[in-house]
C-alpha cells in the first residue's frame, strides 16, 4: 500500500532575478545614508568637496565658549619648540662645567681656587662618595652605608668646630660645610683607587701614600674653610686638625 506525500515545487531563480512574492533572504541590503540633518547653504559649503569638514577658522576663534570665555588659536598657531627649553641638568640644578671646574682646582694641593667654590653644591660631592664606594666595591669591601654615615657625621663635626671657633663672627652654613668635606674627598678618592694597584703585603708603601693624600685633603679643606668662611684666620690649626681627623678616618677605610 503506497502513501503519497504533497511535495511543493522548488523554484531557483534564473539569473539574478529575485521571486518578488518570496524574496531572497541571502540577498545583501544596501546600506542607508546615515541621518544628515539639513544646513543652510554658504558658498564655503557649496565649494567644499567633504561635506561637514568645511569651516571658518576666523569665525570660530572669535566665538565665545558657554562660560562667557573666548575660544583664542595663538595657543596652537605654531609648533611646538624645544629650542628655548633648559637642559635637563640644568633643571635638575646639576652643572657639570661646574662641578669640573671646582674638582680641577682640588688638584692643586699648594694653591686652592677659593673663588670656585663660593657657590656651594652637593652634585659634586654626591658624585665623589659614589666614585669611593664604587673603588671599595672593586676592593671586596661594601661600604655604602658607613661611608654615608661618616659622611654625614664628619660634616656635622667640621660644622659645629667651625662655628665654636669662630664665635659670633662664624657665618659657616651647613651646606657650604658639606660641599667643601665632599670636594676635598678627591684625594681620598685617588687613593682608593691607586691602592687597588698595590699588593697586600707591602704594608709601608701604602702607609706612605696615604699620610701624603691625608696632607693633601687637609690642606685644600682648610683653605677652603677659612677662605669661605669668616673668623677662621686665627684658628687655622684647629680646623686644620679637624679635617686631618676626618680625612684619616676616610683613609683607614681605605687602607684596611
Amino acid at each position: 500500500m503506497t502513501k503519497e506525500f504533497s511535495v511543493p515545487p522548488v523554484v531557483f531563480p534564473s539569473g539574478g532575478g529575485v521571486n518578488p512574492t518570496v524574496g531572497n533572504i541571502n540577498q545583501r541590503r544596501v546600506p542607508t545614508a546615515p541621518f544628515q540633518p539639513s544646513r543652510p547653504p554658504s558658498s564655503s559649503s557649496s565649494s567644499s568637496a567633504i561635506p561637514f569638514m568645511s569651516f571658518d577658522i576666523s569665525s570660530a576663534a572669535s566665538s565665545s565658549g558657554s562660560f562667557g570665555g573666548t575660544i583664542s588659536t595663538s595657543a596652537v598657531s605654531g609648533p611646538a619648540s624645544f629650542d628655548d627649553e633648559e637642559p635637563l641638568l640644568d633643571e635638575l640644578g646639576i652643572h657639570p662645567d661646574q662641578i669640573w671646574h671646582k674638582t680641577k682646582s682640588i688638584l692643586n694641593p699648594f694653591r686652592v681656587n677659593t673663588t670656585a667654590h663660593k657657590d656651594s653644591d652637593l652634585s659634586g660631592p654626591i658624585f665623589l662618595y659614589l666614585s669611593l664606594c664604587l673603588f671599595q666595591l672593586l676592593a671586596g669591601k661594601i661600604q655604602f652605608g658607613v661611608i654615608l654615615g661618616w659622611i654625614v657625621v664628619s660634616s656635622i663635626f667640621l660644622y659645629i668646630v667651625f662655628n665654636m671657633l669662630a664665635g659670633r663672627n662664624g657665618n659657616l652654613d651647613l651646606h657650604t660645610c658639606t660641599s667643601v668635606v665632599g670636594y676635598c674627598m678627591l684625594p681620598v678618592v685617588i687613593l682608593s683607587a691607586a691602592s687597588l694597584f698595590i699588593p697586600q703585603g707591602s704594608s709601608v708603601p701604602r702607609y706612605a701614600m696615604a699620610g701624603v693624600f691625608v696632607v693633601w685633603a687637609t690642606r685644600a679643606c682648610t683653605n677652603l674653610m677659612v677662605a669661605l668662611a669668616d673668623g677662621g684666620e686665627e684658628h687655622r690649626g684647629l680646623i686644620a686638625y679637624a679635617c686631618f681627623l676626618i680625612y684619616t678616618l676616610f683613609s683607614l677605610l681605605v687602607i684596611f
